[in-house]
């Protein structure tokens, strides 16, 4: 795999960027903004790490930071506070470490995005459960190592495989669409 060119400027990170920010508004209500079937599939995950990976770190890292709370106030999900905080958090994370991890390494294999996906998801599930434990710790609750395997892993679990299936063949796609189009 080339190393990714679709956004070659600065504009076209930005406009890449807010596509990926509402694909994040919008993915969520195909789940009927049922809080379980999203624990379950993160569909907000998907247009965070896809930008890290086409745009950078940097828009990787605002839209995950941003779209929580824009989804919050435009849509009532997640909860402001504690949920679109902790959320916000791993989200930032994930797009951050992808797009660093992602344009650290010259040749883009296939089995780099399989590396970069792990190591942001474990980075992403780390920050995520050390938010909430001290959000809920604030609130006078206790999230336990149970709760974070649960939470984090368990329920998860097909949006994780759906995660490690997709987002490789999506930027597959991508690379064979510039290598025929822009040689």
């Amino acid at each position: 795999m080339k190393k990714n060119s679709l956004c070659k400027s600065n504009i076209h990170k930005i406009v890449f960027s807010a596509l990926f920010l509402s694909l994040g508004m919008v993915l969520p209500l195909l789940t009927g903004q049922i809080k379980e079937i999203g624990d379950t599939l993160l569909p907000m995950h998907f247009p965070v790490m896809l930008c890290g990976i086409i745009c950078g770190w940097k828009y990787g890292f605002a839209v995950g930071l941003i779209l929580p709370f824009l989804r919050s106030v435009a849509f009532g999900m997640p909860p402001i506070y504690p949920n679109a905080v902790w959320m916000s958090a791993e989200l930032a994370t994930y797009g951050l470490v992808i797009g660093l991890l992602y344009f650290s390494f010259r040749k883009k294999k296939i089995w780099w995005i399989y590396c970069c996906l792990f190591i942001s998801m474990v980075c992403g599930r780390i920050v995520w459960g050390v938010a909430k434990a001290i959000l809920l710790g604030i609130k006078g609750q206790v999230f336990t190592i149970q709760a974070f395997i649960a939470g984090g892993i368990l329920d998860s679990l097909l949006g994780i495989v759906l995660q490690f299936i997709l987002i490789p063949v999506i930027i597959n796609l991508i690379n064979i669409y510039l290598e025929k189009h822009h040689p």
